[in-house]
Order: structure tokens, then sequence, then C-alpha cells
């Protein structure tokens, strides 16, 4: 029965915006985040939860990222093909917004080739993942020294963009509401460095 409230009120939080940052141990620590939901209700999860391979990364840009073509159906158990098994950098990005996913407890952020509010964005995500325990608090400590809060129960939209450099590889995930998320098309697992 417990487990049932925790996954309808995770369902209601996803929806509304809400998160679970209360339920977790120590909210702070995004090393020890608990994910709400199960992995096998995460859509893709085997292929998003991968090492980033020792490949020469391929340079490309937000801009460019928009312009690629998204499939109109890919399975949930789909493994990762083609672009997704490709590692990206993005040398010049701003990252407007980030949070941590209550339901599976990655660092999601939302990033646009200009600082402009307006732009159209594109999601990176760092997985929960025990290898980007660092990249996560690097990624914390970095937002800090710009006096943003980043943590279970702290995130969102960052009051100025912020310069950002990504390393990580494509993924294409499902259509949900996504604001002004201009494409499917993701860097998820993604290490971003702030400027």
């Amino acid at each position: 029965m417990f487990v049932a409230t925790i996954l309808l009120a995770a369902s209601m939080a996803s929806c509304s915006g809400q998160d679970f940052g209360f339920l977790q141990p120590t909210p702070e620590d995004l090393c020890k985040c608990l994910p709400v939901e199960p992995d096998i209700l995460d859509y893709r999860h085997a292929a998003k939860h991968v090492p980033i391979p020792n490949l020469a990364p391929q340079e490309v840009s937000v801009e460019t990222i928009l312009t690629w073509p998204q499939d109109i159906f890919i399975p949930s158990d789909a493994p990762r093909s083609g672009r997704e098994l490709e590692v990206f950098h993005i040398a010049t990005a701003f990252l407007q917004k980030a949070s941590v996913n209550a339901l599976d407890c990655d660092v999601s952020m939302e990033i646009s080739q200009t600082a402009d509010k307006s732009s159209l964005r594109m999601i990176v995500e760092t997985p929960v993942d025990s290898e980007y325990c660092s990249a996560r608090q690097t990624l914390q400590a970095q937002l800090g020294k710009h006096n943003f809060r980043l943590d279970s129960q702290h995130g969102g939209e960052l009051p100025q963009a912020l310069p950002i450099d990504v390393v990580g590889m494509a993924f294409e995930d499902f259509e949900h509401d996504r604001g002004p998320v201009a494409t499917l098309w993701e860097i998820h697992p993604a290490i971003v460095t702030v400027h």
C-alpha cells in the first residue's frame, strides 16, 4: 500500500511539477538520491543508464541538435542505436533550468544556444548512477558559486542563463510536457561544466 501511495504521488508530481525531495534521507546529497519510481517504469531505462564511452566527441551545437529528425515512436525497451551510440561535445550553450527529477533522481537541465530566456531549448541529463556522482557534485558546487541551489528540494529556472559546456551521448526520449523544449533529442548521459 505504501509503495502504491508513493507511485501515485510521484505520478501526480510529474504532472503538477511538485517534487518529492522531502522523501530523501539527505536531500542535499545528489549521490544518495533514492528514485521514487522503479526502474521498470522509466522509459528506455537501460538505454539511458550507461557509461559514456571513451570515444572522441563530435562537435555539435544546440542549434544543430534542434534540427535532427525525430522518430514518431520508439519502443520503451529499445536499445541505443545510430546517433545514440555516438559521443557529442557542445562547447557553447547556456543553462536555463536545472532540477533533480524525483522519479528517477537524474539531474535534468534545459539548455539553449543563446542566453535569451525565450530561446528554444533541449534537455541534458546527468544520471543518478554512481559513476556520475562526482559530475553531479561538481555541477552542484559550480551552481552554488552562482547562488543557485541544486538538490532534491531546490532547483528550477535560473534567474540568468549561465554559459556551459556539455559532453555526453545523444538520446531520443518520448514526447511529454516540455514547455520551451523543442526536440525529443537529449544529451543523456551528460556531464555539464558551468563556466
